[in-house]
């Protein structure tokens, strides 16, 4: 372990520790007050609970970095296949909370598992290996690059019929930049964008005539996001809201650690949703902007490992940790801002969550797993360059 631990992309391992360890001080000092008055329980209940999976998620980690990505073909379908029956089977059997179906819940351990999570790192997977191989074998049919695509679209529709519109959404969006990052698909973006166009009207269509309800009266609701003080009694306006005041009262330092105001309750989703409102408030703006450089140079690293990949394979799954971490921290941000509906989307490594810190941190692993083999293959290029 040691000699692969001395491979890996250090400053992008201590920026996802360092985050983690304020997103674990925010869970406690956000939660502690709603645990209590809201839940009924210990006031380090979600502090526990969140270290727990962050124990678990770092784990699972240090397996991930000794698993050569050349394994995951083997994988790749079966993964696709297991999440896809899951998302149906969670259709029929998932517990509903907030008029949302997106949890199994385990019976005797109050933890909810929440499939569409792992659906999107599953995708990255499968389209990293599908594509690589497509490469490989120097495949020029355009259709069958559109594979990987379509059971994007599968997998999005099964989330938005939850209804998960920020999980479904994010998912797509990680599934579509990856196909257009394809050297194939650059060269054929007309034609290959038709059809898309096609696709998509005969899918509107479908929904149309099937008479689902794609979105129920709740996600209706969060599509009116605008003027949230104005809709200080709608349930997006007030939380909106809330998020504003606890931002103000933050000025440039905070109020103090553990002195927020608006997590009494004034904020029902205060240690996920908003949790960055409860860090600029007791912190201050100023470790708020610290938060979003550390985000900045977490994408940066990931996006040189990516570049730095000898394979298509690996450069996907960096690119892919890319755009999923990129598309959290955007959508959470704005949604808490007002600028996007809010969507219940958390903040990469910072707002509670099991579901969502393993996924995560089990993709950084994977993309330290890339680095490890960068330098690898690069090493290896060198001596035999040398030999020659």
């Amino acid at each position: 372990m040691k000699k692969t631990f001395s491979k890996i992309d250090k400053p992008l391992f201590f920026i996802t520790i360092l985050l983690c360890s304020i997103g674990l001080l925010m869970v406690f000092s956000s939660s502690s007050v709603s645990a209590i008055l809201r839940y009924n329980k210990p006031s380090t209940y979600f502090f526990i609970r969140q270290l727990i999976f962050l124990i678990a998620a770092f784990i699972g980690g240090f397996i991930i970095l000794k698993i050569p990505t050349k394994w995951y073909k083997s994988i790749s379908w079966l993964l696709i296949v297991g999440i896809t029956a899951v998302l149906i089977l969670l259709l029929l059997y998932g517990g509903i909370t907030n008029h949302v179906q997106s949890w199994f819940y385990i019976p005797g351990t109050g933890i909810a598992l929440q499939p569409s999570e792992f659906a999107k790192s599953f995708l990255i997977i499968f389209m990293a290996v599908f594509y690589n191989r497509l490469i490989q074998k120097k495949t020029d049919n355009v259709i069958l690059y559109l594979i990987p695509l379509s059971v994007a679209g599968i997998l999005g529709l099964l989330i938005l019929m939850q209804p998960d519109f920020g999980s479904a959404a994010i998912l797509l969006a990680i599934g579509f930049c990856i196909f257009i990052s394809i050297p194939m698909v650059k060269n054929n973006l007309p034609k290959i964008m038709m059809i898309l166009g096609v696709g998509a009207v005969l899918l509107v269509i479908v929904l149309l005539y099937s008479g689902a309800e794609i979105l129920n009266s709740d996600q209706m609701k969060r599509l009116q996001f605008q003027n949230p003080c104005q809709r200080y009694k709608e349930d997006t306006g007030y939380q909106v809201c809330n998020g504003y005041i606890a931002i103000n009262n933050g000025g440039l330092t905070g109020v103090g650690l553990g002195n927020s105001t608006q997590k009494y309750l004034y904020l029902p989703e205060s240690h996920t949703d908003f949790i960055f409102a409860v860090l600029v408030e007791e912190l201050g703006l100023l470790a708020g902007v610290g938060v979003l450089i550390l985000y900045g140079i977490m994408l940066y690293r990931i996006l040189k490992i990516a570049k730095e990949a000898y394979t298509l394979r690996n450069s996907i799954l960096a690119y892919g940790t890319f755009w999923m971490l990129s598309f959290h921290i955007i959508i959470n941000l704005c949604g808490m801002l007002s600028i996007l509906p809010l969507t219940g989307v958390p903040l990469p490594l910072m707002s509670y969550g099991g579901s969502s810190t393993l996924n995560f941190i089990a993709m950084l692993f994977i993309t330290q797993r890339v680095a490890i083999e960068n330098k690898t293959t690069k090493y290896k290029l060198e001596l035999k360059y040398l030999s020659n």
